[in-house]
């Protein structure tokens, strides 16, 4: 179980009946839990700063340099630690900062090289619809132009049978009135009875 500051704040003990107080035993396993939890937080906290320690040693020569006195002097070793570790946090946080934004802009880096793909491959796929639906466009107008154009020579023509059908009629008819006429006149001096009528 992972505890936090606010479990210990909010942690509330059952009252024991027929005596003032908590339940004692509920109380030292809370307490264990604690307990258990701060050493593991405290590990942790030295296991980072041996990690601190070793990292500054290695990026900062100059101090891993200067000869350590042969006589044993661990309190200078000791206090040269001591102040790291205050401005350890502010470094490491730094460092934190650094690489998280790195990895950011990497990250935006790759997101707007993806978009610009993206917008690249749509604008070629819209052009070449664009050029399709143009070429199919001119196709059928033409298409419409050659049937409009044989339509026309057809109208054409029906006009040209109609006016020489109409010519032809009339000239028919003309020449059956001109007979019939003639047929008239020279009838008109037969009678009837010889006509056959």
């Amino acid at each position: 179980m992972a505890l936090t500051p606010d479990d210990v704040v909010t942690k509330q003990f059952q009252h024991v009946r027929f005596k003032e107080g908590f339940d004692p035993d509920e109380v030292d396993d809370f307490l264990d839990e604690i307990v258990v939890e701060w050493r593991k937080a405290l590990a942790e906290n030295e296991e980072l700063k041996a990690k601190l320690a070793a990292y500054e040693s290695g990026a900062a020569p100059a101090p891993a340099a200067e000869p350590a006195p042969a006589t044993p002097a661990p309190a200078p070793v000791a206090e040269t630690p001591a102040p790291a570790p205050a401005e350890a946090p502010g470094a490491a946080s730094a460092g934190i900062i650094e690489l998280a934004q790195r990895l950011h802009d990497e990250h935006v880096a790759e997101g707007r090289a993806q978009r610009d793909q993206l917008i690249a491959d749509a604008k070629a796929q819209a052009a070449s619809i664009i050029s399709d639906a143009e070429t199919r466009g001119r196709e059928e107008v033409a298409k419409l132009e050659r049937e409009r154009a044989q339509l026309e020579s057809r109208i054409t023509e029906l006009r040209n049978f109609e006016r020489d059908y109409r010519s032809q009629l009339r000239s028919y008819i003309e020449g059956q009135l001109r007979d019939l006429d003639t047929t008239a006149t020279s009838s008109g001096s037969t009678p009837v009875s010889a006509i056959g009528l």
